[in-house]
């Protein structure tokens, strides 16, 4: 069953829209230069100016995503939102700031979930073509789990399973999304949410794995993947808005 997706529809003045083109782009390209300047510093490790520039990341996307969507959705402009929230609430130190910018990525999470909804049909055959992908997913996120759970606190333990699992589901949601449409943006929405997983995957190594050069550049690679999850799950549903 098909749903119909909630959003708003733009109508703007045509005196605007040359004016509206540019300036989509300097965001575009403002948010790819703030990428590479984080990046840069996050191959670095030098946390100190890693934190300067991560509060930007996601707004400018945002603002890219509202300037350049013919029909916004306030379900993506609210998940784009939170992940903002996310990344400003994890630049402190310390698991209440760490328990927070998760639980708001987790809200970020079940937003996508209904960004993919609409396009999303349902039928028995249809959820067993999923069933491979759903086994995949869930058995990564309780193996990445259960290879921290000695150097984590014992309170992180059920909130980060959790957390894992709803990362699945939104990845789950995009493959649906792909099935039915199998059109190049939910192609790019799928590949961002493989991105996005496995930057959430990566950051628990990282911050819990008792092996601390087990992946490589640690911080550069957590928000690369997140940096490109991000974008091409955005860039995926402009396409098929």
């Amino acid at each position: 069953m098909l749903l119909l997706p909630v959003c708003v529809k733009l109508k703007p003045n045509t005196d605007h829209t040359g004016g509206i083109f540019l300036l989509k782009y300097l965001v575009l390209a403002l948010f790819a230069a703030v990428s590479a300047v984080h990046l840069y510093h996050s191959w670095r490790d030098d946390a100190k100016r890693r934190a300067y520039t991560k509060p930007f990341l996601l707004i400018l996307l945002l603002g890219f995503y509202l300037l350049s969507a013919k029909r916004i959705s306030p379900v993506l402009t609210a998940a784009l939102a939170a992940s903002w929230l996310g990344d400003v609430l994890l630049i402190p130190k310390g698991t209440p700031w760490f328990l927070s910018g998760g639980i708001s990525f987790l809200v970020s999470h079940i937003l996508f979930i209904f960004v993919y909804l609409p396009a999303v049909r349902f039928s028995p055959s249809f959820l067993l073509l999923v069933l491979p992908a759903a086994v995949l997913y869930y058995g990564v996120s309780v193996a990445v789990t259960l290879s921290v759970r000695q150097n984590m606190p014992k309170a992180m333990l059920i909130p980060m399973i959790l957390y894992l699992l709803f990362n699945s589901t939104m990845n789950l949601f995009a493959l649906m999304q792909l099935m039915t449409l199998k059109s190049a943006g939910a192609a790019l929405a799928y590949a961002g949410a493989v991105f996005f997983f496995v930057s959430d995957c990566t950051l628990y190594l990282v911050r819990y794995h008792k092996n601390t050069d087990l992946i490589f550049k640690k911080h550069f690679t957590v928000m690369l993947t997140y940096l490109l999850g991000e974008s091409l799950i955005t860039a995926g549903m402009l396409l098929i808005a």
